[in-house]
């Protein structure tokens, strides 16, 4: 082998960032392995090269009386082999620095959002391609009712970013509540510029989602700016979600004030929370009840899990009768009234 390979080594290692030690010390290995191979056991040899030769040689080490001597053993031939294996294992390096390099460049994005077009749907999988690697966009993060047809362009969440003997394996969603946060960094200057933060989202994909905002300056409405004028921000995030509902609303510090906004688009009359249960009552006017509760109780669970309260929800007359009912009882036993 002649010093311009240790010199292609060089340029490949400016080039790839693959390090020549790290090639040699595989040469080694591969060209010792092969060694084996054709010219049977090599036991107590070992592979020599230098680096300013390029010179390769097969090193046996001997023992004559009590002297332990090293013994070139290098075959004819094995020049052919050394350029082949050379070859394998210079290619065999590269691709795994590049592996490497792509896993590093998306791990560091995971929670990152990225556009790609669908290659290939099925019923196990989906396959999105994101220019330097294809993402695979699983059942489980895939929104019911979405269609991933062929070459369509989808905004997606980067979910999670595994190794694989194949490179990079990036798992993308399209239910991650991070993906309505970083749709509104994208529509919403004051949201990318931290202005307004987005402080906590709940979420059924495809059906509706709860935002709650607060905004680092008293002088700018964080629900104002997140839905845009006549809508038009939040129109652009329900677009892509494919016309999923999106209730934005004011996060507060005050329990029954969060509770009370988290229960949009009902209007509460009262909110009484219980601390030490961790439950809030929610009073609600009669024409209303249905609305707080939602479809098939859509609404309240997604308000207990924006605000991490167990929410119980009552009209205001059954609320007043409950109340009547109780008083009456406390009266008849002689006990106080509240």
């Amino acid at each position: 082998m002649k010093a311009e390979f240790l010199d292609a080594l060089k340029q490949i290692e400016r080039e790839k960032g693959v390090k020549t030690d790290l090639v040699i010390d595989a040469l080694k290995t591969a060209l010792l392995s092969a060694y084996k191979k054709k010219y049977g056991p090599a036991h107590d040899s070992r592979i020599e090269i230098d680096t300013k030769t390029g010179e390769i040689k097969v090193v046996k080490t001997i023992t004559d009386g009590e002297e332990k001597l090293d013994v070139e053993v290098t075959p004819e031939n094995f020049g052919r082999i050394a350029a082949q294996t050379a070859k394998q294992v210079i290619k065999q390096r590269i691709l795994e620095v590049e592996r490497d390099l792509m896993y590093e460049e998306y791990h560091n994005r995971v929670g990152d959002l990225v556009t790609g077009i669908v290659q290939q749907n099925d019923q196990r999988f989906t396959l999105v391609d994101l220019g330097k690697v294809e993402a695979l966009l699983p059942p489980n993060e895939q929104v019911p009712g979405e269609v991933y047809g062929h070459g369509r362009r989808l905004k997606c969440y980067i979910a999670d970013v595994r190794r694989s003997t194949r490179g990079p394996s990036v798992i993308i969603s399209r239910t991650h509540p991070g993906l309505v946060k970083r749709l509104f960094e994208l529509e919403v200057p004051e949201v990318y510029d931290g202005i307004i933060e987005i402080k906590e989202i709940a979420r059924e994909p495809g059906h509706r989602t709860k935002m709650a905002v607060a905004s680092r300056d008293p002088d700018v409405d964080p629900v104002g700016a997140c839905v845009g004028p006549r809508g038009s921000r939040v129109r652009m995030v329900v677009s892509e979600l494919n016309n999923e509902k999106i209730d934005i609303l004011a996060w507060s510090e005050d329990p029954a004030e969060f509770v009370k906004n988290a229960m949009s688009p009902a209007k509460a009359k009262k909110v009484i929370i219980h601390q030490e249960e961790r439950t809030a009552l929610v009073i609600v006017p009669d024409d209303q009840l249905s609305l707080a509760i939602g479809k098939e109780g859509q609404n309240v669970r997604l308000a207990a899990r924006l605000t991490g309260w167990r929410i119980d929800i009552k009209s205001e007359s059954q609320f007043r009768a409950e109340e009547e009912e109780r008083l009456k009882s406390l009266a008849e036993e002689g006990g106080p009234y509240c």
